[in-house]
């Protein structure tokens, strides 16, 4: 309980544009990246967060999705949900080669070719302010 309670605490929205469930999604990811929450640690329940937050629940539930998707929550019914272990290396090359295929099949769609899409990912990797 001591953890919910510090992680409704901290979590906040911004009036920046940005989608409140990705507001959510990456305040919580900061929190494990940071050890603030660790493997185990059981979350507050998303109506707890739409209270404290006072959003919709759907939004909440959005975020949780989210962060049950990319590996980060296990959600139990009935139980809660609950920080998972970080992904071992082998999970980010898997998500990183789904990601890659994304972005190449919509960048062929778009009619931009994979030479110009490489260039402009390597300079923006190289100039990190321009990352979001």
């Amino acid at each position: 309980m001591h953890t919910q309670q510090q992680l409704l605490e901290v979590l906040h929205i911004e009036p920046t544009g940005v989608p409140i469930y990705v507001q959510l999604r990456e305040q919580v990811l900061a929190a494990m990246g940071a050890g603030r929450l660790k493997p185990g640690d059981q979350m507050p329940t998303m109506r707890q967060v739409a209270v404290a937050l006072r959003v919709d629940l759907n939004t909440v539930r959005h975020a949780y999705d989210e962060l049950e998707r990319v590996g980060a929550l296990r959600l139990e019914r009935g139980r809660g949900s609950f920080v998972v272990e970080p992904p071992g290396p082998s999970r980010h090359v898997e998500a990183a080669d789904k990601l890659a295929r994304q972005t190449l099949a919509k960048a062929a769609q778009a009619g931009i070719s994979t030479e110009l899409l490489l260039e402009r990912i390597a300079a923006m990797a190289a100039n990190k302010e321009d990352i979001p």
